[in-house]
């Protein structure tokens, strides 16, 4: 058998730096959305939270291979 394991290659493309970074800038949308939008006040309340997490997860995606 020539190559990595198929199981391993699966979770190597997964970990790749453009989509990890791709999805946190939805969720830094996401929340900049939340804290944009008029209509609820739970929404407006977890809008922080949800920017603080896309962000400390796009310096952490920023730090994988590419």
């Amino acid at each position: 058998m020539n190559g990595p394991d198929p199981k391993t290659r699966g979770r190597r493309r997964l970990l790749r730096r453009g989509p990890c970074e791709n999805a946190t800038i939805g969720v830094i949308a996401l929340g900049m959305f939340m804290l944009m939008q008029p209509f609820s006040l739970a929404l407006y309340s977890y809008s922080f939270v949800t920017i603080l997490a896309g962000t400390a997860g796009f310096m952490v995606a920023s730090k994988l291979a590419d």
